[in-house]
């Protein structure tokens, strides 16, 4: 029976621990950013139908000719050229220019999908960092417990080597030294991970207290260095700015079509007097480009300009991006060689001179002093390593969520993995 609720415990608690992919889910579920994207895209939708249709007609109601003076002042029926007129007028747009402008709204949707890409690009690398950033401060209050307990320890000792003669007082303040130093250690380490908590709960909500499962593997990115030119044209931004140089040439699709002028159509009915005939008239207007040089090939030109700046732009920040990752790829392939030699030998050589240490002082030939100076050594190794491989899976969530998952390559190019950090002395 106790095994039973030991069992349901534990799967309690896994069930209560926060994954990162969950983080990501429950990060995308409370954005405000993508709906706003989509329904940005949805008013330019919206728009692009409207801009597709023909203008609304207006309707005319007028007198015409009415005395205002004489015999007939103000009388609306009594003069024949007095006319009761109502009518109708319609600007007859162009096919292709309506097409044109439902176009450019409709690219200026494309753009807002985009803009929603990059939103949801953002919030899977900032997520990801900050459920990053608590699990590796958890890790370093990990290495420092158990130091601190070991650090306790030597202070009896140091006190009994005292009383009994063989210490001195110096070892005792040197002791006690080496465990405040570690408790202060423990105190920023707190402090962080309550900043970071706090983070996290910026993107997940009240999940954010929950404790962290185990982090995905770190060992691979979905980015492959031969085609990574390519594979960058996906990148969120490099889109967004993509789609604004086709709102661009749509702008100037619109500008050519404005060098054809429309059409307005009017009829109109006049009623006159009993005594005289009614009348109906048709109006036909068309505007007179007679300037088309300085006004709309100087609006083409323009509007061209502006389409030819865009492309200048994206190609200029494709360079730029392809450059940051490019030194992203190389840190983090640094760090996982770093890394390795840390698990190997650093950290192992590290744990062998304070066990040494130990034995020597236990011994009576060595001296406390070295045993506190080796612990601080292995503490400081361990959280360099710490260290490290947080700043290593920072750059992993800069470059798993650089390029949206439909653009990611099938096949992922795998990479040294990230060994688990040791946590505690081995005595």
């Amino acid at each position: 029976m106790a095994l039973g609720i030991a069992i349901v415990s534990v799967n309690g608690y896994a069930q209560q621990a926060l994954s990162l992919d969950r983080a990501l889910q429950l990060a995308k579920g409370r954005s405000h950013q993508l709906t706003a994207q989509d329904t940005a895209a949805k008013a330019s939708r919206e728009m692009g139908i409207a801009a597709g249709q023909l203008p609304d007609p207006t309707l005319k109601l007028g007198i015409n000719n009415l005395p205002i003076n004489g015999p007939d002042q103000f009388n609306l029926t009594n003069d024949f050229m007095t006319m009761r007129s109502v009518g109708v007028m319609q600007e007859i747009t162009r096919g292709d220019k309506r097409k044109a402008r439902s176009a450019r709204f409709n690219s200026e949707a494309e753009v807002a999908e985009a803009g929603r890409a990059v939103a949801l690009a953002n919030l899977r690398r900032d997520t990801a960092m900050a459920w990053l950033d608590r699990y590796y401060q958890e890790r370093m209050l990990d290495v420092l417990r158990p130091q601190r307990a070991e650090a306790g320890l030597q202070i009896e000792a140091a006190d009994a080597a005292y009383r009994g003669g063989r210490g001195t007082q110096a070892d005792v303040f040197a002791a006690r030294s080496m465990v405040a130093q570690i408790d202060d250690r423990i105190r920023q380490i707190e402090k962080q991970i309550g900043t970071a908590k706090i983070k996290l709960a910026r993107w997940v909500g009240e999940d954010a207290s929950q404790a962290l499962d185990t982090p995905p593997s770190l060992d691979a990115v979905p980015l492959d260095l031969l085609g990574l030119e390519d594979q960058l044209a996906h990148h969120p931004q490099i889109a967004v700015m993509a789609k604004q140089e086709e709102v661009a040439r749509a702008d100037a699709d619109v500008a050519q079509s404005n060098k054809r002028a429309d059409w307005s159509v009017e009829l109109m009915y006049s009623q006159r007097g009993p005594a005289y005939s009614n009348m109906v008239s048709v109006n036909v207007s068309v505007p007179l480009q007679w300037d088309q040089k300085n006004r709309q090939d100087r609006e083409l030109s323009a509007k061209l300009a502006a389409a030819e700046q865009m492309r200048a732009q994206r190609e200029e920040a494709t360079r730029e991006h392809v450059a940051d990752t490019r030194m992203w790829l190389q840190e983090w392939q640094s760090n996982h060689e770093r890394l390795a030699h840390y698990d190997s030998d650093l950290i192992p050589l590290s744990l062998e001179r304070t066990r040494a240490a130990i034995a020597a002082y236990r011994g009576g030939s060595g001296q406390l002093t070295s045993v506190l100076e080796a612990r601080r050594m292995e503490i400081d190794t361990r959280m360099d390593r710490l260290r490290l491989a947080m700043e290593t899976a920072a750059l992993w969530a800069q470059l798993e969520y650089l390029i949206p998952a439909e653009h990611q390559p099938t096949k992922e190019p795998r990479q040294p993995s990230l060994p688990t950090p040791t946590t505690a002395t081995e005595k």
